[in-house]
C-alpha cells in the first residue's frame, strides 16, 4: 500500500534513497502516466522506493487565484493515481505563500534531505521555487553537485501537439469529451454521491441520478453517453452501464441551478446516498430550450435511442 505524506518541507520525516518523480499532476493524463511508470521501473531495478512530490492545493490558487484552474481531480484521485502506477511514496506538499517564496535550492534542499534521491523524473517543461525560477536546468546542474541523476520526459499527444492539462480542460470546455480521454489515457470522470433532487425527470418518464459532483471542471453544457459504476457493491446496480448524463441548467423549466443528472435505461432502484463515478464517452448533442414539456420528452427519447446505439457500437 502506498504510504502518504502530508507534511512540510520542514516536517517532512527521512525516508531514503529514492527515484523521485515531482510534479502538480492535475488529471494524472498519459504523459504523466508515463513519467510515474518510468519511475517505479527505474526504482524496482534500483530496489529502492518509489517517490512523487506533489502539492495541494494547486500553486496557481496561491500565487495567482485570478487564474487558478477549474480542476480535473480531486487530491484524492491523484492519490488513486499514484498508486496505480506505481508509487510507494506520495508526499503532498501543503503549498502556501511562504512555500511559494523559496528559492529552488531551499525546494531540493528540503527534498534531499528527507528523500535522498539517486534520481529525478520531471517534465521536461518543469518549474518551480519562487517566480517558477528553478527550470530543467537548475535541476541538472544540482543533479550533478549532488550525486542524483536527472531524468526529463517530453509531454506529447498522440497528435504530436502538447499534452497538459490545460489542453485537456480547453478540450471539456467545448464538449470534446473524446478528444480529452485521448489526451488522458482515460475518459474524464465526475465522482461523486448520489442526492435528491427535484424528481423532474422521474415525472417526464426518465428517472435520473443527480450527482453532488467533487470536481471543479465540468464538460460543456449538454447530453452525454457516459458510462456509470459504483465503485464499492451495491446491490441494484452491479459492474459498469450505460449512462446518459445532462450537464446544464435545464432552460426548459427556467433552471438557473447547475447539475449533472444522468438517466439509466432499464435501471428501476433508489440510489440516494451511493457513491457514483461518471466516465464521459461521447457528447450527443448541447443544451437546449424546448417548447414545451412535450418536446422535451421527445427530444429525451431520441437521446436515450441514439445512446444506446452508440453504447451497442463501442461498448456492446
Amino acid at each position: 500500500m502506498m504510504e502518504v505524506w502530508r507534511h512540510t518541507l520542514e516536517a517532512a520525516p527521512i525516508s531514503g534513497p529514492c527515484v523521485v518523480t515531482l510534479g502538480t499532476f492535475d488529471g494524472v493524463h498519459a504523459g504523466h502516466r508515463e513519467l510515474l511508470r518510468i519511475a517505479a521501473g527505474r526504482a524496482r531495478a534500483a530496489g529502492l522506493r518509489a517517490a512523487v512530490v506533489t502539492f495541494d492545493p494547486h500553486p496557481t490558487v496561491v500565487v495567482a487565484p485570478q487564474r487558478r484552474p477549474k480542476l480535473l481531480m480531486t487530491l484524492e484521485q491523484r492519490l488513486e493515481a499514484f498508486a496505480a502506477e506505481g508509487m510507494d511514496l506520495a508526499w503532498v506538499i501543503p503549498f502556501s505563500r511562504p512555500f511559494s517564496e523559496l528559492s529552488p535550492a531551499a525546494f531540493l534542499g528540503g527534498v534531499r534531505r528527507a528523500l535522498a534521491p539517486v534520481e529525478l523524473h520531471v517534465g521536461r517543461a518543469f518549474c518551480f521555487g519562487r517566480d517558477r525560477s528553478g527550470t530543467v536546468e537548475t535541476l541538472e546542474a544540482w543533479g550533478a553537485a549532488h550525486g542524483c541523476a536527472v531524468h526529463t520526459l517530453a509531454l506529447r499527444a498522440p497528435d504530436g501537439g502538447r499534452l497538459s492539462s490545460t489542453r485537456i480542460r480547453e478540450a471539456l470546455d467545448r464538449g470534446e469529451v473524446e478528444a480529452a480521454a485521448e489526451l488522458l489515457g482515460h475518459p474524464y470522470t465526475l465522482t461523486g454521491v448520489v442526492v435528491e433532487g427535484d424528481r423532474r425527470g422521474r415525472h417526464l418518464g426518465f428517472p435520473t441520478a443527480n450527482l453532488a459532483w467533487e470536481q471543479e471542471q465540468l464538460p460543456a453544457f449538454g447530453v452525454y453517453v457516459t458510462e456509470a459504476c459504483l465503485p464499492h457493491h451495491h446491490p441494484q446496480l452491479e459492474g459498469p452501464r450505460l449512462g446518459l448524463t445532462n450537464v446544464g441548467e435545464k432552460p426548459t423549466f427556467e433552471g438557473q441551478r447547475l447539475t449533472v443528472e444522468t438517466h439509466l435505461p432499464e435501471f428501476e432502484g433508489d440510489l440516494y446516498g451511493a457513491r457514483l463515478h461518471l466516465r464521459f464517452l461521447h457528447r450527443i448533442r448541447g443544451e437546449a430550450r424546448f417548447a414545451s414539456v412535450d418536446e422535451l420528452r421527445t427530444q429525451i427519447t431520441r437521446d436515450v435511442a441514439t445512446g444506446k446505439a452508440w453504447w451497442a457500437a463501442h461498448r456492446g
